[in-house]
């Protein structure tokens, strides 16, 4: 049941993911993306310390070895970013309009190719992510999924922002999407085989993931919310932060996790 229960979870991630953001894209519902963003802060920081974390640190692998394996995947995903191969920066300033380190969205939207390009092995590492969490346990692979689509909903709102910008259909913009997304399901094919002969990688595995949702987390996602820095708009972050985090500590106490 372990396989069909891996592609289930990374079709949910990732085509529902894109369905939802496409959805919510519509009409004035964008402008409630910086409130995702916080939301997807706490679900991503509480997934890697209350689960990930643990659950690699409690294994047989060697600490000191982990411990590496974190400071190089944080090392990682930020050379890889600075070369714009795994995913890209977005930020939705106080007017609700996408801008990107200061250019304009005539710029931005020269990158629309590149991604999709960065989605596409972005959304395959989310799916050898939900895999090696599926392997290990079940009930930490549906909350691992559940923290994947918190972070994904609101970067695909800002990819298909970026495509319309690049002159491409809403319709279209939808379908390259979709096809991106179907890259978590390779990904979680991949990982169930590769892993599966190979359950001694599965705690770097997940020290890895964590490294990439702290990352996104510290680097992307809380940087945008002190762009807003008054208390009125301060409150909220904090609630809906706690929030993710609540969300995720309710559903480890519901499937007896830790």
């Amino acid at each position: 049941m372990t396989l069909p229960a891996i592609v289930l979870a990374t079709l949910v991630a990732g085509v529902g993911s894109v369905w939802i953001a496409a959805w919510l894209n519509r009409g004035l519902m964008a402008h409630q993306t910086p409130h995702m963003l916080s939301l997807a802060a706490g679900a991503l920081l509480a997934t890697s310390f209350i689960l990930l974390l643990p659950e690699a640190f409690e294994s047989e692998a060697n600490i000191h070895a982990l411990f590496a394996t974190l400071l190089a995947g944080l090392l990682g995903f930020f050379l890889l970013e600075k070369f714009a191969i795994l995913r890209h920066s977005h930020h939705f300033e106080g007017d609700g309009h996408y801008h990107e380190h200061g250019h304009d969205a005539h710029e931005a939207g020269k990158s629309g190719w590149m991604i999709l390009i960065g989605d596409g092995l972005h959304n395959f590492t989310d799916g050898v992510l939900i895999a090696a969490a599926f392997l290990v346990d079940p009930k930490l692979g549906i909350i691992t999924s559940l923290a994947i689509i918190a972070h994904e909903i609101p970067q695909e709102i800002g990819d298909f922002i970026v495509l319309l910008n690049a002159g491409i259909s809403k319709v279209r913009a939808y379908v390259y999407n979709l096809i991106c997304s179907l890259m978590a399901v390779v990904g979680g094919l991949l990982g169930y085989y590769m892993l599966g002969d190979g359950m001694h990688l599965i705690p770097y595995v997940l020290v890895l993931a964590s490294s990439g949702f702290i990352y996104i987390a510290v680097s992307d996602l809380m940087p945008q919310m002190q762009r807003r820095a008054t208390l009125r708009e301060s409150i909220p972050q904090f609630v809906l932060i706690a929030l993710g985090v609540g969300i995720v500590l309710v559903l480890t106490h519901r499937f007896h996790l830790h």
